[in-house]
């Protein structure tokens, strides 16, 4: 099994999916199977602010095409947002892509939460992940919250740089969301969160989308 990682979507994003799958193939003394493209986070953004899911399908499917050239068995599409076309993606890609959304959508129905928030872009957030979400409450922050999430958010996405002030307020802002809406856990649909939150250091029930999504990977591989 060779995965095709599409980088570039959010550069601390990419290193943590291909540090998280060295680990793992190391664990399980195998070699790590891997094809690398990057993409333009850039043109991805400007595609979502669009509303333009053929034009980032099309996009997104010609870098796995350059994946499959290389070998690759699936695609992986290591951030949340560009999954707004994955029913447009799904429909031309010339290799099966492993759907962040579907992941953890089962990841939140197996730990039994019925009522979340989602830290990401806005257009994850405003579109409660795409739909994917069935039978899980979904809470809106307020407008104010949301455009601070969505702000700190893409910071961390273009500059992989920590913001020690930004983190310091999602804390709060999850604490709110907990207390003022009873939100049981927050999602992490943004895979450079990665970056600011882990299992160590994080003080409020969450799914961390990344890891699910690695996990799912290597049960991929391991299939």
């Amino acid at each position: 099994m060779t995965i095709g990682l599409l980088g570039g979507l959010g550069m601390g994003a990419g290193l943590h999916y291909y540090r998280g799958l060295a680990a793992a193939h190391d664990a399980r003394q195998r070699p790590l199977h891997l094809a690398l493209v990057h993409a333009s986070i850039a043109r991805t953004t400007q595609h979502a602010a669009d509303g333009d899911r053929q034009g980032l399908a099309a996009y997104l499917a010609g870098l796995l095409s350059r994946l499959h050239a290389a070998g690759a068995t699936f695609g992986v599409v290591p951030a949340v947002t560009p999954h707004i076309c994955i029913d447009e993606l799904t429909a031309i890609t010339p290799v099966p892509v492993i759907d962040i959304t579907r992941v953890v959508s089962d990841a939140i129905q197996a730990r039994g939460l019925s009522r979340v928030a989602l830290f990401g872009t806005r257009y994850v957030i405003e579109s409660n992940m795409f739909g994917r979400l069935h039978g899980v409450e979904v809470v809106r922050p307020r407008d104010p919250e949301l455009r601070f999430i969505h702000d700190a958010y893409s910071h961390l996405a273009h500059t992989a740089v920590v913001s020690a002030e930004h983190r310091q307020q999602l804390v709060a802002l999850a604490a709110t969301l907990q207390a003022r809406d009873g939100v049981e856990a927050i999602v992490l649909a943004g895979t450079d969160f990665a970056l600011m939150f882990d299992e160590s250091n994080t003080p409020f029930p969450h799914v961390d989308c990344a890891r699910e999504h690695i996990d799912a990977i290597m049960r991929a591989v391991d299939e």
